[in-house]
């Protein structure tokens, strides 16, 4: 594979994000990571958490020029993220691949944007279900993990785009622990693109967000914390509650609690939720929002 031609199309971003900003405490106020050109405009795809209610965008390129960028756009349900060059990046786009055809044990390569390029191959190809309320049903699992993905490009032998790095998590087979990285495909951004780079966000109507943030164990749902005066919070869900039932459905794992929510209705709708605390099984009704309502607005440098 020839990657000379593909990392001009990766550059570095960094963001700054005000103190005061939801997402501040979590993902901090100076956040780095890679993007990748996708439009000869200067569009770079990234990973939304990267730019999440960021007042500046920095883009890099391997020689050293900086150009301004606007967080143009952030989806919450696939976490990806759309930067606007405001100069002329002058860099070649990355082409597109089929990430739906990609298989376990295809060679790929994950590119960042300091040029810094990890071969391997994909590992796994399953759903995933994140702490934060995040579901992907068939996400890309790569390994060996690379040590600056957030963004970072996922290229295929030819080298096209099958997605952008999201996580680095850890897979156990064979009484060994592998470090591997989770990327977002990039078939997923297809169906959004056009509302994202129009809107600034899909035009549709958004989903229930409770700002709990919970883990599974042994097939249960187990509250790890809860957003500071997000509608969990407000409706008195604790560190260590189980949630065993969404309206009269019982829950099955984290990605059944979510699919549970997001079928119950928009943002604003009221979710009864059945906890188990100390052993003792109590009813709650959670008002849920739109996390988007949360974030500050991104601001034109």
């Amino acid at each position: 594979m020839n990657f000379d031609r593909i990392r001009p199309s990766v550059v570095a971003v960094r963001a700054t994000i005000p103190a005061d900003a939801f997402t501040a405490d979590t993902l901090g106020t100076r956040r780095e990571g890679s993007g990748v050109v996708i439009r000869q405009n200067g569009l770079v795809l990234t990973i939304g958490y990267l730019i999440t209610e960021a007042e500046e965008v920095w883009l890099t390129r391997h020689d050293g020029v900086v150009i301004p960028g606007h967080a143009l756009a952030y989806d919450q349900e696939t976490g990806f993220g759309l930067v606007q060059a405001l100069g002329d990046l002058g860099l070649p786009a990355l082409p597109f691949g089929d990430s739906a055809r990609a298989k376990v044990s295809d060679e790929i390569a994950l590119i960042d944007g300091l040029g810094r390029t990890v071969e391997g191959q994909i590992v796994a190809r399953q759903e995933f279900a994140g702490y934060w309320e995040y579901l992907l049903d068939n996400a890309i699992f790569i390994a060996p993990a690379h040590p600056s993905w957030g963004g970072a490009a996922l290229v295929d032998a030819e080298g096209k785009l099958l997605g952008v790095g999201s996580l680095r998590l850890q897979m156990s087979q064979d009484d060994t622990i592998e470090d591997i990285n989770m990327v977002v495909p990039i078939d997923l951004l297809m169906p959004i693109f056009e509302d994202l780079v129009k809107r600034g966000a899909v035009a549709k109507p958004p989903r229930p967000w409770l700002g709990a943030f919970s883990a599974e164990y042994n097939g249960e749902v187990v509250v790890m914390s809860v957003a500071d005066n997000g509608p969990a919070a407000k409706a008195g869900l604790q560190r260590g509650d189980i949630i065993s039932d969404v309206k009269d459905q019982e829950v099955r794992g984290l990605a059944d609690f979510y699919r549970s929510i997001w079928a119950s209705g928009p943002a604003g709708t009221e979710l009864p939720l059945r906890v188990v605390r100390d052993g003792r099984e109590t009813w709650l009704r959670v008002k849920s929002i739109d996390r988007a309502a949360a974030l500050k607005k991104p601001q034109m440098q």
